[in-house]
């Protein structure tokens, strides 16, 4: 093959044709209106995606065959009609029309050419493989990969808009966060850190990328959340990529909610990673589904460093309650379940360490788990669960280490 000269093209409203109506046409249809082209089709007949975008005004549809001035006013062409002798004509008319042509059937015969491309928010990689389009997808896929999960090195190099990212970094795993959290933290300028975030995340990036450090522990705040929220938009207004990585997920017990909504209300572009909440992978990781058929069919989570709780209602409830932030008050938080109602039989497990090496669970029931926590020396961070699947990690748990009563 000849060689090429790489080029990107911006076609954000000019007119692009697409000869052809079958699925490779509407591929490359979808891909053209996804970056903003006016899109252009000649086909008697449609396949039932471009039909869809037919009908909904998202192309302009020329139900005929192609016809001499159908290239009229286009910059870009797209043949792929599956007929050798349409695309001939079409190319011909291009090449008379200066217009370039991207040719389905035949690569060869083109004057232009679609790479494979692998994306990552404002990165775009394209692909080429000497006419070989399977290499190249095969290398797209590759690239793919390693976009999302932030091995490239995807950090900015030259000033551009700031913006905040709150990344949930899941329950202490560091395999356990998204991949696109890990893509975040790769363009991350300033990593803003909870004290129960994943912190072997912090060994993975760029060297000269700043670590705040903005754990809170029960009474021992190294920031307020004034001061974390003034330091998110104050970064961000300098033009820097903040990403606030905090533990589990940013909107359960996380006060994410309170950032975004700083974020807004000083025009600072923010965006919300979701991560693997604790509540739920702390249990599941001791083999303890929060939900379980003819067990439990609901989960209530409660915030249990304080007194507060209407443990009333929550004596009440049927199905499984899990109290995050619970171990330093453990024996009154029981004491108030059974002196509403709730039957001290009822099992109870703690979690430390969930998704850790150092994972341990204790199980026991309302009635004496404080007594069992104390006696094994139950620390934070763990979970604490309320209900039937308690009973379940002796046939559940894979791989943990369980204290049970005597």
């Amino acid at each position: 093959m000849s060689a090429r000269h790489p080029l990107l093209l911006d076609v954000t409203g000019r007119r692009v044709v697409v000869v052809g109506g079958g699925p490779v046409a509407a591929r490359r249809a979808r891909h053209l209106l996804a970056d903003g082209a006016d899109v252009h089709v000649v086909a008697p007949a449609l396949c039932e995606e471009l039909a869809e975008l037919a009908a909904a005004s998202a192309v302009t549809w020329r139900a005929r065959e192609y016809a001499a001035g159908d290239l009229d006013g286009a910059w870009l062409v797209h043949t792929a009609t599956g007929e050798r002798r349409t695309d001939d004509t079409v190319a011909a008319d291009a090449e008379a029309t200066r217009t370039w042509c991207v040719r389905a059937d035949d690569a060869a015969r083109s004057s232009a050419w679609t790479p494979a491309v692998a994306r990552a928010g404002d990165v775009l990689v394209t692909v080429t493989a000497g006419g070989d389009p399977r290499r190249a997808l095969a290398l797209r896929s590759a690239l793919q990969v390693q976009l999302d999960t932030g091995v490239l090195p995807l950090r900015r190099r030259r000033a551009g808009a700031g913006r905040v990212t709150l990344v949930g970094g899941g329950p202490g795993d560091p395999g356990l966060i998204t991949t696109r959290g890990r893509r975040a933290l790769a363009e991350a300028d300033v990593v803003v850190v909870d004290r129960l975030a994943p912190r072997a995340l912090l060994d993975e990036l760029e060297p000269g990328v700043e670590v705040v450090e903005a754990g809170k522990a029960p009474h021992a705040h190294t920031l307020t959340q004034d001061e974390i929220n003034r330091l998110l938009v104050e970064r961000a207004r300098a033009g820097q990529r903040v990403v606030r990585l905090k533990g589990g997920d940013p909107f359960v017990l996380g006060r994410g909610g309170e950032e975004v909504a700083a974020c807004r209300a000083a025009g600072v572009a923010v965006d919300v990673v979701p991560g693997v909440t604790s509540a739920i992978a702390v249990p599941g990781a001791a083999g303890i589904p929060v939900t379980h058929r003819d067990v439990a069919r609901q989960v209530t989570i409660v915030s249990a460093h304080d007194a507060e709780t209407d443990w009333q209602t929550l004596a009440r409830l049927r199905g499984t309650l899990v109290l995050l932030m619970g171990v330093g008050r453990l024996g009154e938080h029981m004491a108030r379940l059974v002196a509403h109602g709730l039957d001290p039989a009822t099992p109870a497990a703690v979690v430390e360490d969930g998704t850790l090496p150092t994972q341990r669970t204790t199980l026991a029931t309302v009635g004496d788990i404080a007594l069992r926590a104390l006696e094994v020396g139950v620390r934070n961070p763990a979970v604490v669960v309320v209900g039937g699947v308690a009973s379940l990690p002796a046939t559940l748990a894979v791989g943990t280490d369980v204290a049970t009563t005597a």
